[in-house]
Protein backbone atom coordinates (compact mmCIF):
# COMPACT_ATOMS: atom_id res chain seq x y z
CA UNK A 1 0.00 0.00 0.00
CA UNK A 2 1.27 3.58 -0.62
CA UNK A 3 0.48 6.94 1.20
CA UNK A 4 0.44 9.43 -0.91
CA UNK A 5 0.17 12.55 1.15
CA UNK A 6 1.93 12.56 4.49
CA UNK A 7 3.77 15.40 6.36
CA UNK A 8 6.26 13.06 8.06
CA UNK A 9 8.33 15.81 8.99
CA UNK A 10 5.37 17.12 11.07
CA UNK A 11 6.15 13.72 13.21
CA UNK A 12 8.70 13.91 15.56
CA UNK A 13 9.09 10.20 15.71
CA UNK A 14 9.60 9.79 11.86
CA UNK A 15 11.94 7.36 11.29
CA UNK A 16 9.61 5.02 13.04
CA UNK A 17 6.46 6.21 11.85
CA UNK A 18 7.88 5.15 8.61
CA UNK A 19 8.88 1.54 10.24
CA UNK A 20 5.42 1.10 12.06
CA UNK A 21 3.81 2.06 8.47
CA UNK A 22 5.73 -0.65 6.55
CA UNK A 23 5.07 -3.46 9.57
CA UNK A 24 0.94 -2.40 8.27
CA UNK A 25 1.68 -3.35 4.71
CA UNK A 26 2.20 0.27 3.44
CA UNK A 27 5.91 0.11 1.71
CA UNK A 28 5.55 3.28 0.03
CA UNK A 29 5.57 6.98 1.81
CA UNK A 30 5.17 10.51 -0.22
CA UNK A 31 6.35 13.27 2.45
CA UNK A 32 5.04 16.80 1.28
CA UNK A 33 7.64 19.71 2.16
CA UNK A 34 5.55 22.89 3.08
CA UNK A 35 8.47 25.90 2.70
CA UNK A 36 12.43 25.35 1.54
CA UNK A 37 13.36 24.06 4.41
CA UNK A 38 10.45 22.14 5.13
CA UNK A 39 11.51 20.78 1.54
CA UNK A 40 15.27 19.98 2.33
CA UNK A 41 14.01 17.86 5.65
CA UNK A 42 11.33 16.15 3.38
CA UNK A 43 14.34 15.15 0.88
CA UNK A 44 16.23 13.90 4.38
CA UNK A 45 13.64 11.42 4.78
CA UNK A 46 13.59 10.42 1.36
CA UNK A 47 17.39 9.92 1.23
CA UNK A 48 17.07 7.39 4.44
CA UNK A 49 14.17 5.55 3.16
CA UNK A 50 14.29 3.49 0.16
CA UNK A 51 9.64 3.95 -0.13
CA UNK A 52 10.11 7.39 1.09
CA UNK A 53 9.66 10.12 -1.71
CA UNK A 54 9.33 13.33 -1.93
CA UNK A 55 6.47 16.46 -2.89
CA UNK A 56 8.25 19.29 -2.98
CA UNK A 57 6.40 23.07 -2.74
CA UNK A 58 5.45 26.13 -0.81
CA UNK A 59 2.09 25.83 0.79
CA UNK A 60 -0.18 29.01 0.23
CA UNK A 61 -0.08 29.78 4.13
CA UNK A 62 3.52 30.69 3.53
CA UNK A 63 2.59 32.95 0.56
CA UNK A 64 2.97 36.49 2.18
CA UNK A 65 6.26 35.63 2.71
CA UNK A 66 8.03 33.65 -0.34
CA UNK A 67 10.27 35.27 -2.20
CA UNK A 68 11.88 34.94 -5.83
CA UNK A 69 14.58 33.24 -3.77
CA UNK A 70 12.58 30.55 -2.16
CA UNK A 71 11.33 29.45 -5.71
CA UNK A 72 15.14 29.24 -7.20
CA UNK A 73 15.28 26.74 -4.40
CA UNK A 74 12.39 25.31 -4.82
CA UNK A 75 13.54 24.37 -8.25
CA UNK A 76 16.73 23.70 -7.73
CA UNK A 77 15.64 20.99 -5.06
CA UNK A 78 12.78 19.79 -7.28
CA UNK A 79 15.51 18.45 -9.57
CA UNK A 80 16.24 15.43 -6.92
CA UNK A 81 16.05 11.89 -8.10
CA UNK A 82 12.96 11.45 -5.38
CA UNK A 83 11.18 14.85 -5.99
CA UNK A 84 8.37 13.40 -7.65
CA UNK A 85 5.55 16.31 -7.80
CA UNK A 86 5.39 19.91 -7.14
CA UNK A 87 2.84 20.92 -4.17
CA UNK A 88 0.92 20.83 -1.87
CA UNK A 89 -0.15 24.37 -3.54
CA UNK A 90 -3.14 26.34 -4.26
CA UNK A 91 -5.17 28.40 -2.94
CA UNK A 92 -6.96 28.44 0.95
CA UNK A 93 -9.49 31.72 1.57
CA UNK A 94 -10.60 29.29 4.78
CA UNK A 95 -7.95 30.20 6.86
CA UNK A 96 -6.75 33.09 5.10
CA UNK A 97 -3.33 32.36 6.52
CA UNK A 98 -1.78 34.98 3.36
CA UNK A 99 -3.08 37.95 1.06
CA UNK A 100 -4.90 36.25 -1.67
CA UNK A 101 -3.09 37.98 -4.28
CA UNK A 102 0.03 36.85 -3.04
CA UNK A 103 -1.39 33.08 -3.08
CA UNK A 104 -2.36 33.87 -6.44
CA UNK A 105 0.77 34.82 -7.59
CA UNK A 106 2.51 32.11 -5.65
CA UNK A 107 0.23 29.42 -7.46
CA UNK A 108 0.75 30.18 -10.76
CA UNK A 109 4.57 30.18 -10.19
CA UNK A 110 4.27 26.48 -9.04
CA UNK A 111 2.44 25.80 -11.90
CA UNK A 112 4.65 27.43 -14.28
CA UNK A 113 7.54 25.52 -12.41
CA UNK A 114 5.29 22.35 -12.64
CA UNK A 115 5.06 22.48 -16.31
CA UNK A 116 8.95 23.56 -17.09
CA UNK A 117 9.89 20.33 -15.20
CA UNK A 118 6.77 18.02 -16.43
CA UNK A 119 6.08 17.28 -12.79
CA UNK A 120 2.70 16.63 -11.41
CA UNK A 121 1.14 19.13 -9.22
CA UNK A 122 -0.92 18.64 -5.70
CA UNK A 123 -3.32 21.06 -5.32
CA UNK A 124 -4.61 22.45 -1.83
CA UNK A 125 -7.65 24.09 -2.24
CA UNK A 126 -9.99 25.39 0.57
CA UNK A 127 -13.08 27.55 -0.12
CA UNK A 128 -11.79 28.47 -2.88
CA UNK A 129 -13.34 26.33 -5.85
CA UNK A 130 -14.34 28.43 -8.59
CA UNK A 131 -10.63 30.35 -8.10
CA UNK A 132 -8.66 27.16 -7.78
CA UNK A 133 -10.41 26.19 -11.25
CA UNK A 134 -10.00 29.61 -12.93
CA UNK A 135 -5.74 28.80 -12.19
CA UNK A 136 -5.35 26.11 -13.40
CA UNK A 137 -7.73 26.61 -16.74
CA UNK A 138 -4.51 26.67 -18.61
CA UNK A 139 -2.64 24.39 -17.02
CA UNK A 140 -1.80 20.53 -19.38
CA UNK A 141 0.22 18.60 -16.67
CA UNK A 142 -0.64 16.20 -14.24
CA UNK A 143 -3.13 17.29 -11.41
CA UNK A 144 -3.36 15.50 -8.07
CA UNK A 145 -6.65 17.22 -6.07
CA UNK A 146 -5.16 16.89 -2.63
CA UNK A 147 -7.03 15.55 0.21
CA UNK A 148 -10.53 16.15 -1.79
CA UNK A 149 -13.43 17.93 0.04
CA UNK A 150 -15.96 19.75 -2.01
CA UNK A 151 -18.03 17.73 -4.68
CA UNK A 152 -18.28 21.20 -6.73
CA UNK A 153 -14.78 19.90 -7.99
CA UNK A 154 -15.24 16.70 -8.84
CA UNK A 155 -17.41 17.54 -12.29
CA UNK A 156 -13.93 19.14 -13.65
CA UNK A 157 -11.76 16.87 -12.26
CA UNK A 158 -13.51 14.43 -14.29
CA UNK A 159 -13.67 15.76 -17.06
CA UNK A 160 -10.13 16.74 -17.39
CA UNK A 161 -8.52 13.35 -16.15
CA UNK A 162 -7.20 14.64 -12.94
CA UNK A 163 -6.38 12.39 -9.72
CA UNK A 164 -8.63 12.52 -6.60
CA UNK A 165 -6.93 11.90 -3.38
CA UNK A 166 -9.31 10.71 -0.03
CA UNK A 167 -7.85 11.26 3.68
CA UNK A 168 -9.14 9.88 6.64
CA UNK A 169 -11.89 12.63 6.53
CA UNK A 170 -13.53 10.47 3.93
CA UNK A 171 -14.15 7.70 6.71
CA UNK A 172 -16.35 10.07 9.33
CA UNK A 173 -20.09 8.74 9.41
CA UNK A 174 -21.06 11.92 8.57
CA UNK A 175 -19.08 12.26 5.11
CA UNK A 176 -21.57 11.02 2.97
CA UNK A 177 -20.74 13.50 0.23
CA UNK A 178 -17.09 12.43 0.04
CA UNK A 179 -17.99 8.91 -0.33
CA UNK A 180 -20.35 9.41 -2.93
CA UNK A 181 -18.05 11.18 -4.54
CA UNK A 182 -15.24 8.20 -4.11
CA UNK A 183 -17.73 5.93 -5.76
CA UNK A 184 -17.71 8.32 -8.82
CA UNK A 185 -14.03 8.49 -9.59
CA UNK A 186 -12.69 6.50 -12.33
CA UNK A 187 -11.24 3.25 -10.99
CA UNK A 188 -7.70 4.96 -12.58
CA UNK A 189 -7.78 8.17 -10.83
CA UNK A 190 -8.38 7.29 -7.40
CA UNK A 191 -5.62 7.57 -4.40
CA UNK A 192 -5.80 7.49 -0.97
CA UNK A 193 -3.34 9.61 1.60
CA UNK A 194 -3.14 10.33 5.40
CA UNK A 195 -2.29 14.08 5.53
CA UNK A 196 -0.28 13.12 8.64
CA UNK A 197 -0.52 14.06 11.65
CA UNK A 198 -4.11 15.48 10.38
CA UNK A 199 -7.38 14.17 9.95
CA UNK A 200 -7.16 10.66 11.63
CA UNK A 201 -9.33 8.08 10.32
CA UNK A 202 -12.42 6.66 11.96
CA UNK A 203 -10.80 4.13 14.06
CA UNK A 204 -8.47 6.45 15.49
CA UNK A 205 -10.01 9.56 15.23
CA UNK A 206 -8.77 11.58 17.79
CA UNK A 207 -5.22 10.30 17.81
CA UNK A 208 -2.31 11.82 16.03
CA UNK A 209 -2.69 10.35 12.41
CA UNK A 210 0.42 8.71 10.36
CA UNK A 211 0.86 6.84 7.48
CA UNK A 212 0.19 3.57 8.63
CA UNK A 213 -3.60 4.69 8.87
CA UNK A 214 -3.87 5.16 5.42
CA UNK A 215 -5.43 1.33 5.74
CA UNK A 216 -8.57 2.35 7.33
CA UNK A 217 -9.02 5.05 4.46
CA UNK A 218 -8.73 2.22 2.18
CA UNK A 219 -11.30 -0.17 3.61
CA UNK A 220 -13.97 3.40 3.66
CA UNK A 221 -13.29 4.15 0.06
CA UNK A 222 -13.61 0.43 -0.71
CA UNK A 223 -16.78 -0.02 0.77
CA UNK A 224 -17.72 3.30 -0.77
CA UNK A 225 -17.20 2.00 -4.60
CA UNK A 226 -18.24 -1.61 -3.67
CA UNK A 227 -15.37 -3.21 -4.35
CA UNK A 228 -12.49 -5.48 -2.69
CA UNK A 229 -9.83 -3.82 -0.51
CA UNK A 230 -7.07 -5.93 -1.99
CA UNK A 231 -8.35 -5.06 -5.34
CA UNK A 232 -8.45 -1.53 -4.97
CA UNK A 233 -5.07 -1.53 -2.93
CA UNK A 234 -3.36 -2.68 -6.39
CA UNK A 235 -5.48 -0.08 -7.95
CA UNK A 236 -3.77 2.55 -5.95
CA UNK A 237 -0.90 1.22 -6.34
CA UNK A 238 -0.71 1.36 -10.15
CA UNK A 239 -2.26 5.02 -10.56
CA UNK A 240 0.08 6.45 -7.91
CA UNK A 241 3.40 5.14 -9.96
CA UNK A 242 1.70 6.58 -13.32
CA UNK A 243 0.92 9.74 -11.66
CA UNK A 244 4.40 10.37 -10.02
CA UNK A 245 6.36 7.89 -11.66
CA UNK A 246 7.61 6.05 -9.17
CA UNK A 247 10.10 3.00 -9.70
Amino acid sequence: MIDTHAHLTSLDDADEAVGRAADAGVTRILTVGTDVEDCRRALSLSERHEGVFAILGIHPHEAASATAGDLDNLRDLLGHPKAVAVGETGLDWYRDYAPHDDQRALFAAELELASGLGKPVVIHTRAADEDTLTALADFGGTVVLHCFSSSRLLPTALERDWYVSFAGNASFPKAVELRLAASEVPAERILAETDSPYLAPQPVRGKRNEPANVVHTLAALAQARGEEPGELERQIERNAAQCFALP
